[in-house]
């Protein structure tokens, strides 16, 4: 066996005369594909073409995962069109070398398999993968603004069915190994012990290519194509504005204008890209990406791992911080006063780990480390506790005092309050130092932030440790001071009372939702508020109001009392059936879209001025970071304090000006905008 080795790729040929390329990028915990990467393989590549070998098997030698995908560091360098046309062209023609090999090639992919690196995975003859769950397969560039760029939209469809494909590319979802194999993306699948010996024996014995199904031929004619593209851009904008994101919808059109011959489209696919590359939407959204990876990067590399999670409260929120914290493989003990509360827990666990896991033997695993503990036994030997009980100051106190003498001495003690001081909850319990907030967000699964809420007493220990438990279960921790609503709620909770403050005003709830969702929101303040619950938005509204001074609508105290709650009672402002909004037919309103959609976003931006002002968060990225995994602000937008310095003060503080003048106080500048007047 001879070797070579170059900066971040090992190269071997074996006995059997096949070449293993294992990738192992320097200076990086994952493997991505920079410009020296590709810059090496071309070496390889070019070599391997002259001395052709039996097979080529590429694999990772990094202990986790296949390739992350392309370095979007280098993205951010890419100053104009024509620097991103040569840096895509320049990655396309490694893959074409890749593809064009006179030898059978294989993937052999060990893990998360990602944009580029799938896309390197589709220039293979064959795919072979890791048989585990954390294997997961996905083209996400279109959450940066662009989409597939080295040959990824045209090699995607020799292997799927147009509709799996173009969904996979649009939505940037993913597969894990045996969904992946199921859909044609990949040819097998293997344990750890032989993956790499099925894939020496697939390149010995050379088996027939995997071919999309016969059907494809007809979905990608040029009759059928261009009736698919109005379907497909029908039900995209439904969820995204072609101004906004306008990467889906340039996908759509390549697929369904150029499909058929593949070095054309090779060569748009190229240009659809570089021109995607430098839009402020690819540039912002680029920005949100940097921003999710700061947030990680707060917890430490190598931290204690927690196995025992103990939650006191079986609602909603409480069942569901359970159900997650199975599903990352950690055991759990859920404690309620309430035996129905803890059950109704259990039954909505068994549900989605039977939509999500599929496996029997996987629920089983899962169900069995959801334990219901109603006496609390679990307290003992938890490695944090945390409470989601109701928010009432001195029943956590309670709580927490009869908590103390429990627990183990370095477990974590964390509430889930959205809103309360923790300064307020701590006087009970001999050692304050100890308490952090963990606020997490509805729907659990969906919601990527976890507020790590610091009281002045809080240990700073203490506070990492929360820190890095958050990133251990795949959330995104947001440092936070203790002050009342924290970062989230602080600034959603005025821009949802100024949606009901219009609705008073007699615009219709369709209008004022259009409004919000035409600048960027995923959904509008009044389906929000539905959603959330109108208890819930009410109670934290009201603690908000005593500490900040603002007026609550009428409407919102009305339908409380009345047991009109939202979606969960199956009337709010809307409608709700089966867990879906009733659309009602629109109400014309005398004023403009603009107006409502000046008082909506112009509440919302003074606050996050007033947060950034006051420190809530240590800084202007973590502030924008919060705001947008734990809002879904605009993301197109790259945060509110990004979007004030991108459009320039004068303005934004014209209209502020002018909303104070005919709206009152609660529009008036926050002191902090001096801070961005240039």
């Amino acid at each position: 066996m001879s070797a070579s080795t170059y900066q971040n790729w090992i190269v071997e040929r074996d006995s059997d005369e096949i070449v293993w390329l294992r990738l192992d990028v320097h200076d990086n915990s994952a493997n991505v594909l920079t410009n020296e990467v590709f810059t090496e393989l071309q070496y390889i590549l070019t070599d391997l073409a002259k001395n052709i070998p039996v097979g080529v098997a590429i694999t990772s030698n990094k202990p986790k995962g296949f390739i992350a995908g392309a370095d979007v560091k280098e993205f951010t360098q890419i100053k104009n069109q024509q620097q991103a046309l040569e840096i895509i062209r320049f990655g396309q023609s490694i893959m074409d070398q890749l593809d064009q090999l006179p030898c059978p090639t294989i993937a052999v992919i060990n893990g998360f398999c990602m944009g580029g690196g799938l896309e390197l995975s589709l220039a293979c003859d064959y795919r072979i993968a890791l048989d585990e769950p954390s294997t997961r397969f996905s083209l996400p560039e279109i959450r940066l603004g662009i989409h597939p760029g080295y040959g990824g939209t045209v090699r995607i469809f020799r292997y799927l069915s147009p509709l799996i494909a173009m969904d996979l590319m649009l939505t940037g979802r993913s597969l894990d190994s045996r969904q992946a194999k199921k859909s044609g993306l990949i040819d097998q699948t293997a344990p750890n012990r032989l993956l790499e010996h099925s894939a020496r024996k697939i390149l010995l014995n050379k088996p027939p290519k995997r071919k999309a199904p016969r059907f494809s031929k007809l979905l990608n004619s040029g009759l059928a194509r261009p009736l698919i593209a109005i379907l497909m851009r029908k039900q995209l904008a439904k969820k995204a504005l072609p101004e906004h994101y306008p990467a889906p919808y340039a996908l759509i059109n390549h697929w369904s204008k150029h499909y058929g011959n593949e070095q054309k489209m090779l060569q748009h696919e190229a240009k659809s890209v570089a021109e995607l590359s430098t839009t402020p939407t690819a540039k912002n959204l680029v920005r949100v990406f940097m921003l999710q990876n700061e947030l990680k990067s707060l917890a430490d590399d190598h931290p204690q791992q927690v196995k025992h999670v103990h939650i006191i409260g079986a609602g909603v929120m409480g069942g569901d911080i359970a159900t997650w914290c199975v599903a990352q493989g950690l055991e759990i003990t859920l404690q309620d006063l309430k035996n129905e509360s803890l059950a109704k827990a259990k039954l909505r666990a068994y549900k989605y780990f039977k939509k999500r896991l599929k496996d029997r033997f996987l629920i089983k695993d899962a169900m069995d480390r959801f334990m219901l503990d109603a006496q609390g036994y679990g307290v003992r030997k938890a490695d944090i506790i945390i409470e989601a009980i109701f928010e009432n100051k001195k029943v956590k106190r309670e709580l927490y005092a009869s908590l103390e003498p429990k627990i183990k001495k370095d477990a974590l003690l964390a509430t889930n309050t959205s809103s309360i001081k923790i300064e307020e909850l701590c006087d009970s319990i001999s050692d304050p130092t100890r308490l952090v907030g963990l606020h997490f967000f509805n729907p659990v699964a969906k919601m990527p932030l976890i507020e790590i809420v610091n009281g002045t007493q809080t240990n700073p220990n203490v506070s990492q440790r929360a820190i890095n438990f958050a990133k251990q279960i795949g959330k995104l921790p947001l440092p936070t001071k203790s002050s009342p609503g924290f970062l989230v709620n602080r600034i959603l909770t005025p821009y949802m009372v100024e949606a009901g403050l219009l609705k008073e005003a007699g615009y219709s709830i369709m209008e004022i939702d259009l409004a919000a969702t035409t600048f960027g929101m995923p959904i509008g303040p009044i389906e929000l508020a539905d959603t959330v619950g109108l208890d819930i938005g009410l109670h934290v509204a009201e603690i908000l109001s005593t500490a900040y001074g603002f007026k609550i609508p009428s409407s919102f105290k009305t339908m409380v009392a009345s047991g009109t709650l939202g979606k969960k009672s199956g009337q709010g402002f809307y409608a709700w059936k089966n867990g879906k909004k009733v659309t009602p037919k629109s109400k014309t309103s005398t004023n403009s879209d603009t107006m409502i959609q000046n008082r909506l976003v112009l509440r919302f931006i003074n606050e996050a001025i007033a947060c950034h002002h006051e420190q809530v968060v240590e800084s202007k990225n973590l502030l924008d970071a919060g705001v947008i995994f734990g809002t879904g602000f605009a993301p197109f937008r790259g945060g509110p304090i990004h979007y004030v310095e991108s459009m320039g003060t004068a303005a934004l503080l014209e209209t502020l000006d002018m909303l104070h003048k005919n709206y009152g106080d609660r529009f008036k500048a926050d002191p902090g905008w001096h801070e961005f007047v240039t």
